[in-house]
């Protein structure tokens, strides 16, 4: 049975790997609207053709490991079982300690350093396909130093998570999800608090505004949207890549503002106030306190379907993969490959939501500048630092995006009143 269910995966991992490959480069799809060629909106206007040639190449690869990885991830998950290596771990945590919660730790630092070594490669030739289309500019010292930090606050955050999940199932396996459920709304409160201070600058320094003009010009803004001035903060990315990036962080008195420097170094003053207008959108309309409550009502239907759907996998299945009962620690792989396919499954529903916000941000910040030119050349220029694809194939945009593409999003904050075409708008000028 093992054997059978190892063949029927790697056949359906296959087909799907292929679909995918074919759906993404040679599906055609994701050109650009005809009313919308030659304007504001099309590439082509505002990207050289190598520019363009470079980011169709860039947007497909990193479209297709998107899709591939997550797949394969589960694909692990599911050899570790039926190879029984997650029956070996087990033994080697519990023949090593008493203690449930060191067993646990035994146990995922294993699991998670086998994850991390069989991913690697991957990982590796993402960063790789990074700095070859000059996206990254991330020494290998540096991207691994990230790389052991991520396994590091990982690990800790897997035996917290898993000690108490495990620990919930041997207490009740019917009602264990409702109750890991109810631990996780102050847990990921507490994460999201704690990480502008305490996870953030690990990876890296963060700092007040150092262009003291431009802070006086955001310091207005900021009191034109009542945001307070000592939430705003800049960070040094320029060591790690040319992208630009600016977000909203945190909750409650740790909640910020930040703004990649690379973004500071290469926007004018006029486009950076409106990325950060759009930031502050998120701030004013608490998107962070909206996103906390869809994560806290997507996790409840999320944990349910874990549980039943553990249930069901090990009654028909558990003898193959190697588990008994849902509280063995051998089961633990399979949580993880069940969890992570319901994320990916519901992707589609958090982006749209996630859209919708940045698209609500969007339209805030044109209401608070007015400046429709800055909107539209700082979307140019960050579509140009980040090769990103402006109209995606719909699969791509629906599992991928959680901004509208920056078709839609140029498309959205240009003056209807003004051309979208440049030439005739200029020519409208000579004419004046």
């Amino acid at each position: 049975m093992a054997k059978k269910i190892g063949i029927i995966a790697l056949m359906l991992f296959g087909v799907y790997a292929v679909g995918m490959y074919l759906y993404i480069f040679q599906s055609g799809s994701g050109d650009i609207p005809a009313a919308l060629k030659g304007t504001v909106a099309d590439p082509a206007v505002f990207m050289s053709h190598h520019e363009l040639l470079l980011s169709g190449e860039y947007s497909k690869i990193r479209n297709y490991l998107f899709f591939v990885s997550t797949p394969l991830e589960w694909l692990i998950y599911l050899f570790i079982l039926l190879a029984g290596l997650s029956k070996l771990f087990e033994k080697w945590s519990v023949s090593r300690a008493k203690s449930t919660l060191f067993q646990t730790t035994i146990y995922v630092f294993w699991l998670s350093l086998l994850m991390y070594l069989i991913l690697w490669p991957l990982d590796y030739y993402k960063y790789h396909l990074s700095k070859d289309f000059g996206i990254s500019t991330q020494t290998f010292p540096s991207w691994m130093k990230d790389g052991l930090i991520d396994f590091g606050v990982n690990f800790v955050t897997s035996i917290l998570v898993m000690s108490v999940v495990y620990w919930l199932i041997k207490k009740s396996t019917k009602r264990w999800w409702l109750y890991a459920w109810l631990l996780s709304i102050p847990f990921s409160i507490f994460v999201m608090f704690v990480q502008p201070v305490v996870i953030d600058p690990l990876y890296n320094d963060f700092y007040p505004l150092q262009n003291k003009e431009l802070e006086a010009k955001i310091l207005a803004l900021a009191d034109q949207a009542n945001i307070p001035s000592d939430h705003v903060y800049e960070v040094n990315m320029a060591e790690k890549t040319n992208a630009m990036n600016a977000y909203v962080t945190g909750i409650g008195s740790n909640s910020r503002i930040v703004l990649w420097d690379t973004t500071l170094n290469r926007l004018t003053d006029r486009e950076i106030l409106f990325i950060m207008a759009h930031e502050m959108g998120h701030y004013v309309e608490k998107h962070i306190y909206i996103g906390i409550a869809c994560y806290i009502l997507l996790s409840f239907v999320g944990l349910w379907l874990a549980a039943k759907m553990m249930n069901w996998i090990i009654a028909r299945y558990g003898k193959a993969l190697k588990i008994s009962k849902i509280s063995d620690l051998r089961s633990m792989p399979l949580f993880l490959l069940v969890t992570s396919f319901l994320l990916f499954a519901s992707s589609p529903l958090s982006n749209y939501i996630s859209r919708y916000q940045e698209s609500r941000a969007d339209q805030y910040a044109i209401e608070l500048t007015g400046d429709h030119q800055a909107a539209v050349t700082s979307f140019q220029k960050l579509t140009k630092a980040g090769l990103s694809e402006v109209n995606p194939p719909l699969l791509v945009k629906w599992f991928r995006y959680t901004h509208p593409p920056m078709l839609e999003r140029i498309y959205s904050v240009v003056d209807k009143n003004e051309d979208l075409v440049p030439e005739k708008k200029e020519e409208r000028k000579r004419n004046k």
